[in-house]
């Protein structure tokens, strides 16, 4: 039985004029519904970029995450994620999976979990051939409130390298800083790192990203 519901909407940008005009979109989403036994938790974001009048960015990604016995120590979970990616020439990413999390911190203040899970992958590019494959998937997330929580870190880094071919490698990395304004609004800064050893020709390897917006949604 899910007997709890949880939400919050960030909204980030970053705008930049003069030798280079570039803008930057990205609409994040947390929606988690809680129970005893189940969670169910899904954390969508849209991006949308141009840089010098060309699009750049037109990314989605969606993800779902089924918990089992979330609230113990150690659970397990299933998660399948679709994604599409203009940035890096990605028509179509599915995966799914399942693996086992461990809650390291578990605190008003701070929580620290540590995930485990073997997923299958399938990477449609726009101009090179499909790449299936499966791996092994680690996952560090973490919430932290210091000042009485008038400061709120987050962070989450995922280290996905290929069980075929470890030089085949993905991580990603988002670090969320807030300043809450109220129990539900909070202005905020956020730093996305992504990495891929397999991309296409004339894309590069690193992503970046550097945002500042604000988040509505009751603060955990």
């Amino acid at each position: 039985m899910l007997d709890t519901l949880d939400y919050r909407v960030f909204g980030d940008g970053n705008f930049t004029q003069g030798n280079v005009n570039r803008s930057l979109l990205v609409l994040r989403a947390e929606v988690t519904l809680g129970g005893p036994v189940l969670s169910i938790a899904t954390n969508p974001r849209f991006s949308y970029g141009k840089q010098n009048g060309e699009l750049a960015e037109r990314d989605t990604y969606v993800d779902l995450f089924v918990d089992v016995f979330k609230k113990r120590k150690t659970y397990v979970f299933g998660l399948a994620t679709v994604e599409i990616s203009n940035l890096r020439g990605i028509d179509l990413r599915q995966l799914a999976g399942a693996g086992v999390g461990y809650r390291v911190l578990q605190t008003d203040r701070n929580t620290l979990t540590l995930t485990n899970a073997i997923i299958h992958e399938s990477t449609d590019f726009t101009e090179r051939p499909t790449i299936v494959t499966q791996r092994n998937s680690f996952r560090v997330k973490g919430n932290h409130a210091f000042l009485r929580e008038k400061i709120r870190f987050s962070h989450v880094t995922f280290v996905q390298p290929s069980l075929r071919d470890f030089s085949n490698l993905r991580w990603n990395t988002l670090l969320s800083l807030e300043l809450p304004l109220t129990n539900w609004i909070a202005i905020r800064t956020s730093f996305a790192n992504t990495y891929e050893s397999e991309v296409e020709a004339t894309r590069k390897h690193h992503d970046s990203h550097l945002t500042f917006g604000v988040s509505l949604g009751k603060l955990k």
